[in-house]
Order: structure tokens, then sequence, then C-alpha cells
């Protein structure tokens, strides 16, 4: 049975996380300040922690900091704070992803099977073929068998984000990774190319949104399971 750190001051959303994480069949702890928290990252280190960034005694993005210093067992944000500069820094502390408040709950249970399914990696028996093939002698790309048919700087943002699904790349990482010629872009062009990308993997997938949005971050490849 998973264990999952709760670090959340405020009760009533605690409780609610406590009692649906637990309905979902994993084991809960939950601490109230950013002290205790990192206590417990440290010393025994839970299989996924939900962290809030609005803390007492230590604020989340400091937590996170401290317990990437020794761990790197899975950490999701909680947090009401939506300026760029805080999600980015979390990113870039080692956050597996965000949570933006008022959240539904089920989405919480739903992102936290999706982390630790992602960091659980290869110790899964193997599954059946990925869905997406990407061929980058050719540049071709294919999702269950349907060409996409993608643009070569389609297929670089493609290959980008499938790389490591789940991960949440910036507009600014994105760049660096896909546009390898010297010409002045802006990170807004991204938005231009991810919307392309998505109409071609909706005519494949039509039932699941294969590149997440996370609003003020930047992009996510979630494959579809089955």
């Amino acid at each position: 049975m998973n264990r999952i750190l709760i670090v959340e001051d405020e009760d009533d959303i605690a409780s609610v996380l406590v009692d649906y994480l637990r309905h979902a069949g994993y084991q809960t702890e939950r601490v109230a300040d950013g002290e205790r928290a990192l206590e417990r990252m440290l010393q025994e280190p839970p299989d996924l922690t939900l962290l809030d960034i609005m803390l007492p005694r230590l604020d989340g993005m400091e937590v996170l900091r401290r317990a990437r210093l020794h761990g790197t067992h899975p950490v999701i944000m909680l947090t009401a704070r939506i300026e760029e500069v805080d999600r980015l820094l979390g990113l870039e502390l080692g956050a597996d992803d965000y949570i933006c408040k008022p959240f539904s709950p089920r989405e919480v249970v739903a992102r936290v099977r999706a982390v630790l399914r992602r960091s659980a990696g290869g110790a899964a028996a193997p599954a059946s073929p990925r869905r997406l093939q990407l061929d980058d002698t050719h540049w071709r790309a294919s999702f269950d068998g349907v060409a996409l048919n993608l643009t070569r700087l389609e297929f670089r943002l493609l290959q980008a984000l499938s790389r490591q699904p789940g991960r949440i790349f910036s507009r600014a990482q994105l760049l660096d990774l896909a546009y390898e010629d010297s010409v002045d872009v802006t990170e807004r062009a991204v938005d231009s190319h991810v919307k392309n990308l998505r109409r071609k993997l909706a005519a494949a997938v039509p039932a699941h949104d294969t590149i997440r949005s996370v609003y003020g971050v930047g992009f996510a490849f979630e494959e579809p399971e089955g």
C-alpha cells in the first residue's frame, strides 16, 4: 500500500484529502507545518508527498528545496498562488506536478495515481507496445497506427514532451529542446504548435487530451493507458 504524506495546514482541506486518498486505497499521514514535513520526508520518506506552498514555520518551496538535497521521492505541490515565477521555481526545484486550489479531490487522486505510476518506472510488467511511435530517422509519427503527418517542428516538440510522460515542460524549455535553428522565436510560438499537435493527436485519440496544458507553466504529455 502506497503511503502518502499530506502537508496542509488547513484542517478542512487536509480532512478531505485524507478521506479521498484512504478511500482510494492509500495509507495517509498528515502534518500541518513545514518543519515537521521536512523531518518526515527525510527520516521516513513516503511514496509521495502532497505539499502545500503556504505553510507555517517553513514554506513549501523551502521544504522542497531542502528535501531534494537528500531524496527524489515524488512531490505534488498544492498552491493557491498562480504566478508563473512560483510555478517555474517549483518545477526547477524538482516538483513532479502542480494542483491549484480550489481543486477537485477526485483530480488529486487521479494525479497521485499518475505520478506514482510514472515513478514506478519499469518495475511493472511490460505492457503492449507504446501507442505513440516516433521514427526520428524519417521524421514520422503515428498513434495506434494512425499517421500524424507532423511538421519537423511539431515532431521535435512531441518527441521532447513524450520522452518524459507527465513531466511539465515550460515554454522556454520546449524552445531549447525543439527549436534547433538559430531563429528569433518567442515563447508564445509554442502555443500555436501545441495547438496543431493537439488537433492531429485528437484525430487519432479523440477521447483523450494527450497534451495537458498547465496554466502559467507549460505542457505535459499524457499517454493514454491500454
